[in-house]
C-alpha cells in the first residue's frame, strides 16, 4: 500500500490515507463506515502493528473501489505532507554508505578515504521535516554551500533493540524518500549535526510504501535532479551497510521504535563532489526519487529569519 498524510484543505487537519489509483482514500472514515476502528494518524497505524495493516487491507478489499461520500477525495484536490509530519526523536542518517561518495567526500570534504568499518550515524531533528513541495530554506547568513543527498528512508514499525541481521527486515513498517539537505560549510569540529539539521534540511515522502511491496529493499534504482538536469543516480546495490545491517547495527546501542526513521545514505554526485563544485540556491527546484516509492519535488526559497 501506498500511505499518504494528506491535507483537504489549507483550514482541515492532516489526516492518514492510502492512494487507490487517483483517489486516496482516508483510513479512518473507511474504516468507520464499515464497523471497524483505525487511527487518523500514521504514527497511530504505525502503533498498530500488523493487525491494524490488516484491517485496512481488509476494509479495502471488501469497499472494492466503490467508497462512501466522504471517505475518498481526488488526489489532485488535495495536498500531501510529509507521511510522517512530525517524528518523535531524531531522524537516523547515515554518512559515507556509498563506495564512490566516499571517494568524492575525501576529495572534497576532508573525509577518510578509507571505507568505513562501521555505519557512520548522524542524527537529524524533527523540525528538518517537510514535505512534497514544501521550501528548502537557504539563508545566505547561514550557509554559501547548501547540498543534496537523495536517500531511501526506512520506517520502522516494531521496537527492535539488539536484533540479529537476519531478522532485522522484519521491523520495518515501509519506505520513503528522503532528501538529506547539507550545508556543507556549517560542519563543526567534524560534528555534522548543525550542517545536517537545520529547519527544512529533511524533505520526506511524497508517500510511504508498506514494506511488502518492497520485499528488497536493496535493488532500487534512485535518482536526483535540480532544475531538471540530473546530478545523482545509483542504486541501493551499492550501499555499502545494507538495510538490514544499518538496523542490527543501530539497535546494539540504542533502541529502534515504531515510526523512527532512518535516512540510509546517499550515492556520489552531491555538489561539493562535483568539479567545480555546485550549490543550492534560491530559485532552484530539486527532485529525489526511489524506484517503487515516488518522486519527491521541493524547491529552495530565500528564507527570512527572525531578528
Amino acid at each position: 500500500m501506498k500511505l499518504v498524510t494528506y491535507r483537504a484543505s489549507v483550514e482541515s487537519a492532516a489526516r492518514l490515507g492510502v492512494i487507490e489509483g487517483d483517489l486516496v482514500v482516508d483510513v479512518e472514515r473507511l474504516a468507520a463506515a464499515q464497523g471497524e476502528c483505525l487511527p487518523a494518524t500514521m504514527l497511530g497505524l504505525i502503533d498498530t502493528g500488523r493487525p491494524g495493516l490488516e484491517t485496512l487491507r481488509a476494509c479495502l478489499a471488501a469497499a472494492k473501489g466503490r467508497h462512501k461520500p466522504g471517505t475518498a477525495t481526488a488526489l489532485s484536490n488535495v495536498s500531501l505532507l510529509a507521511p510522517i509530519p512530525r517524528p518523535r526523536k531524531n531522524i537516523f542518517g547515515i554518512g559515507l554508505n556509498y563506495v564512490e561518495h566516499v571517494a568524492e567526500s575525501a576529495a572534497s570534504l576532508d573525509t577518510s578515504k578509507d571505507l568505513p568499518k562501521q555505519p557512520v550515524v548522524f542524527s537529524k531533528p524533527p523540525t528538518t521535516v517537510i514535505g512534497p513541495g514544501d521550501a528548502i530554506q537557504h539563508d545566505a547568513k547561514m550557509t554559501r554551500q547548501l547540498d543534496w543527498e537523495v536517500e531511501l528512508a526506512v520506517i520502522i514499525g516494531t521496537t527492535a533493540r539488539r536484533v540479529r541481521r537476519e531478522a532485522a527486515l522484519a521491523h520495518v513498517f515501509g519506505y520513503s524518500v528522503m532528501i538529506d539537505v547539507s550545508a556543507r560549510d556549517n560542519r563543526r569540529a567534524g560534528q555534522w549535526i548543525f550542517s545536517k539539521g537545520m529547519d527544512s534540511y529533511a524533505p520526506f515522502g511524497p508517500v510511504l510504501v508498506t514494506a511488502d511491496e518492497i520485499p528488497d529493499p536493496q535493488c532500487l534504482d534512485l535518482w536526483l535532479t535540480v532544475n531538471g538536469v540530473e546530478k545523482q543516480r545509483s542504486n541501493t546495490r551499492h550501499m555499502l551497510f545494507k538495510v538490514d545491517e544499518l538496523i542490527a547495527d543501530i539497535s546494539t546501542g540504542m533502541t529502534l521504535e515504531p515510526g523512527d526513521i532512518i535516512a540510509s545514505g546517499t550515492p556520489e554526485g552531491v555538489g561539493a563532489g562535483r568539479s567545480p563544485q555546485e550549490w543550492l540556491k534560491p530559485g532552484d527546484v530539486v527532485l529525489g526519487h526511489v524506484q517503487g516509492i515516488g518522486t519527491l519535488r521541493n524547491p529552495v526559497v530565500n528564507a527570512t529569519p527572525e531578528d
